[in-house]
């Protein structure tokens, strides 16, 4: 039998393992989805296939010079890239992966952590990680690096704004519930979220391309006018840690849009499937099977980011502040008010 402590503790450690591995071998994907899309190779000298292109890349990066500029703020130039990679791994946390484990009678949550305002910690954790990336920009002490940082902190704040309206409509949606483990369990009837909030998932999933820098929305980083954005003084691993955090809030974006309108580890016809094959709730075979639903959809929308990536041309900055306050915001504020017309008529509010 296994105690909870040390569940909990391989629980974590493998969540860190696993968001670090498919950030690495996200960078190989999307060079390999890319060279698909432009009728090319791609990787294909590392190893079959390339596949050990993301660990060539991870030893360069490790082995490579280190330079900190003479005149840069030290500390605050390691804090920056090791708070933003901090923070894109914690939100992990509270995502559960798969239906619960029962093991010699014991139930065993496939998730680190369920607390019951998992929303507020997930946006307390990215409203953090905004700091990493001006610690990291102004400690440099490079005006290309400054204007890299100030670009990318109005970006995640103004279309924090808008992505947080969204999941308002979607937590009045869930019943009032702030728990993620609460909003995955009421898809389980195979009706996702999307459903009731398809404007709300559209918004949400606009806002995290921005959030995560990702094109059209690089503008934080964007070589051809800043040089290299808020990380142009960085060098060696310091960057490796700005470039993989960026792959790991993209995982986990991935996974906060599949579990809020498409039911995570859900899927249509789930229980008939379990009873068709004689498993009973809370065998592992389950939670495995259930776990590999959801990594389904994170992939899907992975490739979805990158898709993207290499079929839009990037925003100018005004294109890009417009499109979040005069577009966005008020599409949110839309969603919200007619989610409270709606669940108010289906009895689910009362005033």
């Amino acid at each position: 039998m296994i105690s909870l402590l040390i569940y909990k503790g391989i629980l974590c450690v493998a969540v860190f393992a696993f968001s670090l591995g498919v950030a690495a071998y996200s960078t190989w994907w999307e060079r390999k989805f890319a060279s698909f899309l432009q009728d090319r190779v791609g990787p294909d000298r590392a190893g079959p296939f390339g596949l050990l292109q993301p660990l060539a890349d991870g030893g360069k990066m490790f082995f490579k010079e280190e330079i900190i500029p003479n005149v840069s703020n030290r500390f605050l130039f390691i804090l920056g890239p090791s708070l933003f990679m901090l923070t894109s791994l914690m939100t992990g946390a509270v995502i559960p992966w798969g239906p619960d484990v029962i093991i010699g009678g014991k139930t065993y949550a496939f998730q680190v952590t369920d607390i019951n305002i998992g929303i507020l910690y997930l946006f307390g954790v990215v409203g953090i990680g905004v700091y990493g990336i001006m610690i990291g920009g102004w400690a440099s002490n490079n005006k290309y690096a400054l204007l890299g940082a100030i670009r990318a902190s109005s970006q995640m704040i103004s279309y924090e704004v808008a992505m947080g309206i969204s999941v308002i409509a979607l937590i009045i949606t869930a019943g009032g519930t702030l728990s993620l483990r609460e909003i995955l369990a009421q898809q389980d009837a195979g009706v996702c979220n999307f459903v009731y909030q398809p404007l709300g998932f559209l918004i949400f999933f606009v806002c995290a391309l921005a959030e995560t820098n990702r094109a059209p929305f690089d503008l934080p980083e964007c070589e051809s006018e800043l040089v290299g954005g808020y990380h142009t003084e960085y060098s060696s691993m310091k960057l490796g840690l700005f470039l993989f955090a960026e792959y790991t809030n993209m995982f986990i974006s991935s996974a906060i849009m599949a579990g809020f309108y498409f039911g995570g580890y859900n899927f249509p016809f789930a229980h008939e499937f379990y009873n068709a094959i004689g498993l009973q709730e809370g065998s592992w075979l389950i939670a495995l099977i259930g776990f590999g639903a959801y990594f389904t959809k994170i992939f899907i929308f992975i490739c979805v980011f990158m898709w993207i990536r290499w079929t839009l041309p990037r925003f100018r900055y005004d294109q890009l502040m417009n499109l979040g306050w005069k577009v966005l915001l008020p599409l949110s504020l839309l969603n919200l008010a007619l989610t409270v017309v709606v669940e108010y008529f289906r009895g689910n509010i009362h005033f």
